[in-house]
Order: structure tokens, then sequence, then C-alpha cells
């Protein structure tokens, strides 16, 4: 039988047909079809033998159907899901650091969880001991990142008329483990860091850009010199280590920012280096490539710098990633102009004050919490007796 209902045979053209309903996948979609199948020559056909072919037509489609209704997760993840945030997702498809996230996840923790389990058999009671299974060897984070792709999988599956609920809608336990914070420079940092690389301006540069604008990597390697006028550094494309260009992350990150003093130096020492400095040349035509044979070589001294074809000298600086250097900037702002949040947002370019707040705001040093005390010792001593109560 199909699955929305029975078929029925008729006779056409000296011939007996089947006509019928059951379900097909088109396009990772599990929608409802009518078929039609001859069957046999209607002479010297019982209509026994007719109704026997027709119950093992029936009978092959509903296996079918049967199959495509318990498909394992494995399979809409290898088959479906991933192709659709590959190309699909808001027709473009998804980031290509966004994609290799979601494949990390899958590898590391998901694809052995589900192993041949089916869409249809997985329940809220197995993600919530997963979960569970990790929160002492996996931080916070890590088990949202591992909830939200499932989540978002599963919703999927829903959409596509693969099942009628999602099983991840579920809370990560409250006794996990805490994530471990995330690292940032400090300005006595930042300033060490460029000391460091004192012999290459392009680095410099780089390091300036992220310590003191908070530009991320794909927002440095996706600079031109068109981007760049006499008081503003224009923010208009991502660079990513792997994947296209593109533009920046959201919308809100499309913005320029000002080009204080600590950035202006390198930058023009840099122009003045460059043999195309082209309104499309790139500023840092390789960064990614700078960062492991120039930047980390100088910094950690480990390695032969690819440059001066020696092995640098360590530096006082613990090298904590590029990134560091975008936290730190936002940090620093925010303790700088004495607590304007509004200023470290403008400068992360977050649409959301909380996001800044709850990522990018790292511990106040014990210099700026003095100043601050200090600060609050004055407003006390300029109150008057009669205002306290």
């Amino acid at each position: 039988m199909g699955k929305w209902g029975s078929g029925h045979v008729y006779k056409k053209a000296g011939a007996w047909h089947l006509q019928f309903y059951t379900s097909e996948m088109r396009q990772g979609r599990l929608v409802k079809v009518r078929r039609s199948k001859r069957l046999c020559e209607a002479k010297g056909v019982t209509q026994k033998h007719v109704n026997g072919l027709a119950s093992a037509e029936m009978a092959k489609s509903e296996s079918l159907t049967i199959t495509i209704e318990n498909m394992m997760v494995i399979d809409f993840w290898e088959t479906q899901y991933l192709p659709y945030c590959e190309t699909q997702w808001k027709g473009t498809g998804m980031r290509a650091s966004t994609l290799r996230g979601f494949k990390q996840i899958w590898k590391q923790h998901l694809k052995r969880h589900f192993g041949t389990i089916t869409l249809q058999e997985y329940t809220a009671d197995k993600a919530r001991k997963f979960l569970s299974s990790l929160k002492t060897k996996q931080g916070k984070n890590t088990l949202k990142h591992i909830r939200a792709l499932a989540s978002a999988m599963f919703g999927e599956a829903i959409e596509r008329n693969l099942r009628n609920d999602n099983p991840w809608h579920v809370k990560v336990p409250k006794d996990c483990k805490e994530s471990k914070a995330t690292l940032h420079y400090t300005m006595e940092e930042a300033e060490n860091l460029i000391s460091a690389l004192l012999e290459h301006v392009d680095a410099q540069l780089v390091l300036a850009l992220s310590c003191f604008l908070g530009l991320g990597p794909a927002e440095i390697a996706g600079l031109q010199w068109g981007d760049v006028d006499e008081a503003w550094i224009h923010i208009r494309r991502n660079k990513p280590s792997h994947g296209k260009v593109g533009p920046p992350k959201t919308s809100e990150r499309m913005a320029p920012l000002p080009i204080i003093e600590h950035v202006r130096l390198p930058l023009g020492l840099w122009r003045a280096h460059c043999a195309d400095t082209s309104s499309g040349a790139w500023v840092i035509p390789d960064l990614y490539n700078m960062l492991n044979r120039v930047i980390k070589p100088h910094v950690m001294g480990l390695k032969e710098c690819v440059r001066c074809g020696t092995t640098p000298r360590i530096s006082n600086v613990t090298w904590k990633g590029l990134y560091a250097g975008r936290r730190g900037a936002i940090t620093a702002i925010i303790e700088a102009t004495n607590g304007n949040y509004a200023v470290g947002q403008a400068v992360a370019r977050h649409k959301s004050m909380t996001t800044t707040l709850n990522v990018y705001k790292k511990q106040i040093t014990q210099q700026g919490f003095l100043v601050g005390m200090e600060q609050f010792q004055k407003a006390l001593n300029g109150r008057r007796p009669s205002d306290v109560s």
C-alpha cells in the first residue's frame, strides 16, 4: 500500500495498469507522488493474477518508503544536511569557517554517538544522556555547540517531513565543566609583540590592526588599499584561510574604524615599502603564511623565520593567537574610556552589546581597578553630609 492510500488497477490499450500514491525523496524532502505501472497484457489473464501483481508492486513501493522513513541519522547528515549547509542555506551556503566548525563537531562527537540509529528512533532521553556523559570531559561552550548543531540538523529533518519533533530541545547539564576563558593580550604584551617584529613592518602592521583596532584575521587578510583613506579603514570583506573571499561575518562588521597613531605609523611605513598600492591590491597579500613563517618564529623562537634565515630569539610574550589581539583591544578600549562599553561595541562592530560584554570584555587590570576605585572615592568625598542616609 502507498503511504497516502490504496491504489487501483484499470485496463487500457489491451493491458492492465496500476495507479497508486507513494512517498519519494525529492531534493531531500519526502513528498507524495502518483505512480502508474503497466502490469501485464490483458488477454488471457485472470483478475486474481492481476491483483497479485498489483499487490506485489505496491509492497515493493512500500518497502522503499519504509527505507526512506527510517533513514539513519548519519545518512541524513551526509546526503541531506551537509549539502544543505554547503550550498542551499540562504541560497548561498554557510561560511567556510562555519562549515569547518560543523564538520569538526560531527567528526569528534556526533558521528560515533549516532552510530546506526535512525532519525525516527532517536529520542530526547538519548540526547540528555549523551550531553551528561560529556559534562566532565568537555567545557560548557563545547556542549552548547554540540547541542546547537544536532538541534539544527533535526530541525531540518522536521522541515523535510522526516520526523515531527526535535529531540535536541534539551538543556545543557547544570553541573558541566566550565569552559576555559579565552585569551587576550594586554597593551604591554601588544607593544612587546610589535617590538619583536622590528625588522618586518608588514608583520607589525598586522599586529597593530589586531591589537589596537580589533580586526579579526580574516578582516586583516581582506583589506585592500582602496579600503584605507587618510582617517579611516573601511572593513568591506573577509578573506578566510580556507574558502572564498566574501562579505564580513555580519552587516554590523562592515563598518569603518578610525586610524589611531599606533596603526598609522606601521601603515604608512608599509605603504611606502609596497610596490603595488592600487585600490584593488591586498594590503597584506599572504597573511596566513606570514603568521606561521614570520610572526610566530619571532614570538615563540622555536623555528626559523623564512625571511631572516635564522631562528629568532624567543620574545617575552606568550603567543595566544591573532584573535587574542582583538579581545585585548576591546578590553583595553572599555577600560581606557572608563567603562564606556558603547565604544567597545563600536570597535568590535557587534550587533548586540551582550556579545561584547560576554565574549570580549576581559578582567580589568589591577591599575584600572585602582583608578576606578579612586574615582569612586572622589565621588564619595564630593557628596554633602546630608546626602548620606
